[in-house]
């Protein structure tokens, strides 16, 4: 797992440095005390791009965050994409989300050191990052109802209570330390998903 996060923050800082120093910086200072000066000096570039390309150091950090959990649903979805159903390979990928994003760097250090930045996410509202991937599981929901694997319901209703119960094993995954729950989880959303 070391080596993939390695090729991911070579891959992010190729595609965009800015992203790539925040990442820097969350990762030594968290999400609270890092500064958009401390991002533009990391990218070597002025304050003033910056703010050009991102506008605010919350923007950066909500790109940075959706970039990264993006990738990690575009992993598992092809590493499941042999499975014979859509709900077999929501349910598959969804399950290994979870486990990759309970234990990802990034979100495991925001997690640790700035943990009452995500309460307005679990109770208030959603991010970007919760709508986008929100946005791709009402897609696959849709696409299981049409091989009939999915039960009919609103697909962004299914995708938005799929969202909060992966969300709720993320946010937990500290006090479920080596329990059995990814097999629970994949039952679970087997359960609500079948016809």
């Amino acid at each position: 797992m070391t080596s993939q996060c390695h090729i991911d923050a070579i891959d992010l800082h190729a595609l965009d440095p800015v992203l790539a120093a925040t990442r820097e910086c969350v990762m030594d200072v968290g999400l609270k005390r890092t500064t958009l000066a401390d991002v533009a000096r990391r990218a070597g570039v002025s304050r003033m791009t910056v703010y050009r390309q991102y506008g605010d150091l919350q923007a950066i950090v909500n790109a940075l965050l959706e970039r990264e959990l993006l990738a990690l649903i575009d992993r598992a979805r092809a590493d499941v994409a042999d499975l014979p159903t859509a709900r077999e390979r929501l349910v598959e990928a969804g399950v290994r989300t979870v486990e990759e994003l309970a234990h990802h760097p990034l979100y495991r250090r925001v997690l640790d050191l700035d943990p009452e930045l995500l309460l307005p996410l679990v109770v208030d509202r959603f991010g970007s990052t919760q709508k986008a991937a929100i946005d791709l599981v009402a897609l696959q929901v849709e696409e299981g109802q049409r091989d009939g694997s999915i039960r009919p319901v609103d697909a962004r209703v299914a995708a938005t209570c799929l969202q909060l119960t992966a969300q709720s094993f993320v946010f937990s995954a500290r006090v479920v330390e080596g329990q059995p729950v990814a097999a629970e989880l994949r039952h679970l959303l087997d359960a609500y998903l079948r016809p």
